[in-house]
């Protein structure tokens, strides 16, 4: 099945989106949301009377209305009176009464991913998407522009830690986004530049099977503007197995290398890699590798840790010189300052010795990357690891694999499923994750919130790293266990 056949009925990915001056007053729906607030902030910045609402409130909905946005906890149809455009996600269900009541007074209704093409303008994009690595990716490209003086726009999974948003407006060339492909809407963006980190399965409760995911990012290639750039990753199966499909012009899809439909760039640290990196030097929560480009050498250093993100700072900067011109070391100088992203390996707090950290993966690659990192960063000491499984179906399909991720760390606690979108399933709870560790001679207990943070508070030793893991409530567990560990 093609993945056109399996978008939501509310995306028309090839309906004409309007410009951000056309929307007049707009709605956004879940507005708490890391894309949805993303949406939000760029509407404000340019110029637009925003409202939203989200089931819960937190500091993302405060934030939203101290910058003049009016914002309601909760649903009900009245919020979308008198709005001209309401914007949605695919999470947000048909029978939510703000959609229901949209649709009822013939009111625009847009996906999220089209709010966002809406607010790109005319500017340059550069749409970074993959299994693992994308909220990386596109902060070091946009933190590196920043820092080069390119005033780019953004849109973003996560936070800049130096600017403390996801999302602005800029006056410069280039729009930095985040393309997600979960629900196939990274078909709307038509990017000048396409950075794809990995193609691996995931979303399987969307995409049915790898197949399908394989041919989703093949799609998103063909979108690139013609003499644009696809910029993949040739340590990643899926995506050199796409980039060799690219440059082979499969179907007509894209020409070889060098001509005017699109140029194709690998990046890596195998020989063949169009963008080489040299073997890694990691130190402690930084790296660096010497980074090799059509004869040139340069020397690549993060501030971030792990061998993982070294591959995303090379990617950033494909993007940044390859796709975008901007001059090399300019780009090196900018990753070399970046400051990382909220909730990707973020330190939260370290007291008597003990280091907390929190990070965002939620899927078996992110997990297996950050767990490996982390038990290499924590010894001498032990590594320390809560982790909420998140979506029913992400859980089933891949529980074998999550219990392969986190099986480096020393002590292993489990949160119950965080559901997110999805209704419980049957069977499936985070004991299907515990089994095959505990088979493996691991240390692992499932626990609710208020006993996992006992747990590790109680077992902690100085030089331990403690992190928590996951896309759900998890990431509120940080602040009481620094708290714990300062109390004891």
């Amino acid at each position: 099945m093609s993945v056109r056949d399996r978008l939501p009925l509310r995306l028309d990915v090839d309906a004409p989106v309007p410009s951000a001056a056309a929307l007049g007053r707009v709605h956004v729906l879940a507005v708490g949301g890391a894309g949805m607030s993303a949406v939000a902030r760029l509407l404000l910045d340019a110029g637009l009377t925003v409202s939203g609402s989200d089931a819960k409130d937190g500091p993302v909905l405060e934030e939203l209305c101290t910058r003049g946005a009016t914002i309601d906890v909760g649903h009900a149809a009245e919020h979308v009176e008198g709005v001209d455009t309401v914007v949605v996600s695919s999470a947000i269900r048909d029978d939510n009464p703000e959609l229901v009541a949209a649709r009822a007074a013939g009111v625009r209704v847009l996906h999220r991913s089209q709010g966002l093409v809406a607010a790109m303008g005319e500017q340059r994009r550069v749409a970074v998407a993959g299994a693992n690595g994308k909220t990386t990716t596109s902060s070091m490209l946009t933190s590196a522009l920043l820092h080069l003086g390119a005033r780019p726009s953004f849109a973003l999974g996560g936070e800049l830690a130096e600017q403390g948003t996801n999302a602005a407006l800029g006056d410069g060339p280039d729009f930095v986004a985040e393309a997600d492909e979960s629900d196939g809407s990274f078909l709307v963006y038509h990017p000048d530049v396409a950075v794809i980190t990995n193609v691996q399965p995931d979303h399987l409760d969307f995409y049915g099977d790898y197949a399908t995911v394989q041919e989703a990012y093949a799609e998103f290639a063909r979108t690139v503007r013609p003499g644009g750039l696809v910029v993949t990753c040739a340590d990643d199966e899926g995506s050199a197995r796409l980039a060799a499909r690219l440059r082979a012009g499969e179907g007509g899809e894209v020409a070889p290398a060098g001509t005017s439909r699109v140029r194709v760039v690998t990046y890596g640290f195998g020989e063949d890699a169009d963008v080489r990196l040299g073997e890694p030097v990691l130190e402690g929560r930084g790296g660096r590798a010497t980074l090799t480009v059509d004869g040139a050498t340069h020397e690549l250093r993060v501030r971030v840790p792990g061998r993982h993100n070294l591959l995303n700072a090379a990617a950033a900067f494909a993007a940044a010189t390859l796709g975008c011109g901007h001059d090399a070391d300019a780009v090196l100088a900018g990753l070399a300052a970046f400051g990382g992203t909220r909730r990707r390996f973020e330190v939260r707090g370290e007291v008597d010795g003990v280091t907390v950290v929190d990070d965002y993966a939620h899927n078996p690659g992110k997990v297996t990357a950050v767990v490996a990192t982390a038990s290499e960063i924590a010894r001498p000491g032990r590594l320390l690891v809560i982790f909420q499984p998140h979506l029913y179906s992400r859980t089933s399909d891949f529980a074998q694999e999550f219990a392969a991720g986190l099986a480096p760390a020393d002590d292993i606690t489990l949160l119950e499923i965080y559901g997110a979108r999805e209704d419980p399933v049957p069977g499936v709870t985070s004991e299907i994750v515990a089994a095959p560790l505990r088979a493996a001679g691991r240390a692992v207990q499932v626990l609710a919130p208020q006993e996992a943070v006992a747990h590790v508070v109680a077992e902690a030793r100085p030089g331990d790293l403690v992190m928590t893991v996951g896309a759900g409530d998890v990431t509120a567990l940080t602040g009481q266990i620094v708290t714990g560990l300062t109390r004891r």
